[in-house]
């Protein structure tokens, strides 16, 4: 099987934390399955360039199959096989423009080829979510403070959003990606924090190999979306381009950035200030609903 770069880079994004975090050491021993024969130690570049190149040198052999199949292994994922297919389903709209498809048999990972790219979308029955509809809408009058977070998180988090909005106007997109992303993290781990009920007992919530849901601290801001979206705390638009700010957020990594050549831009930190500004709005809306 050979794959796009935007598919490998999604991959990699998978193994790296969504599926499971994985540590320096811990992606050593991934890829040394795989017949790789590399230590952890001084000098160990970025976790998201050496996912990178171990997947670049693997594309196209029999042990990207491999790769793959381990990643998605339905082993990891007892107690939670509901997680496994959102990822699958998720990995597989990528993968579609390869013309390959990942499918799960009860236990087993297997592939499918495609004769031409299929794509489907993830919700049904659901209007189009256009970048301009979601750019156009407006907030106003919103604040951290209603959210109920715990005072000291809530100064913090406000003193960041005057300083987002000095990076916006000043043309440091970069930083104002970075900014928004790890203060949308902040406030879902405050969040969670003072509603542990709520966030612990959600389907989407993250469990360990032992079926355990895991510490906050260890929560991916992809799992924080998702039960967000599941304690419809969020709108589905919110939700979409909440993890496209996560996806460029992962650009707080300089390799990862090198690696893609990305360049941030005007309209790319306007979407990710938007989507800080929806999310605080939506929040402070639906925080009634959160069961005690």
């Amino acid at each position: 099987m050979i794959i796009c770069s935007k598919t490998s880079e999604r991959l990699r994004d998978l193994i790296n934390e969504e599926t499971e975090y994985r540590s320096g050491p811990n992606l050593v021993k991934f890829f040394n399955v795989l017949g790789f024969n590399h230590s952890y130690g001084q000098g160990f570049p970025s976790r998201w360039k050496y996912t990178d190149d171990c997947l670049e040198t693997i594309n196209g052999t029999p042990k990207l199959d491999t790769c793959i199949k381990n990643a998605f292994n339905p082993v990891n994922f007892i107690g939670r096989l509901g997680e496994l297919d959102g990822y699958l389903a998720d990995f597989n709209q990528y993968l579609a423009f390869d013309k390959w498809q990942v499918v799960r048999n009860e236990a087993e990972i297997t592939f499918k080829k495609l004769h031409k790219v299929e794509l489907h979308e993830n919700e049904t029955n659901v209007p189009s979510l256009s970048e301009s509809d979601f750019l156009s809408r407006e907030f106003s009058g919103f604040s951290i403070s209603d959210l109920g977070l715990d005072p000291n998180i809530t100064d913090t988090l406000n003193n960041r959003l005057d300083e987002i909005e000095k990076t916006y106007n000043s043309g440091a997109y970069l930083s104002t990606i970075l900014l928004a992303g790890s203060s949308l993290e902040g406030i879902f781990l405050g969040l969670a924090s003072s509603n542990p009920r709520a966030f612990n007992t959600v389907k989407s919530s993250p469990k360990n190999r032992d079926g355990k849901v895991q510490q906050f601290h260890d929560w991916t801001l992809a799992a924080f979306i998702d039960v967000a979206k599941d304690l419809d705390l969020i709108q589905l638009d919110t939700y979409k381009f909440s993890h496209t700010l996560r996806d460029f957020r992962n650009y707080i990594h300089p390799y990862q950035q090198m690696s893609s050549g990305f360049t941030p831009r005007e309209h790319t930190a306007k979407i990710c200030l938007q989507v800080l500004k929806a999310v605080i709005m939506e929040i402070s809306e639906n925080i009634n609903k959160i069961p005690k």
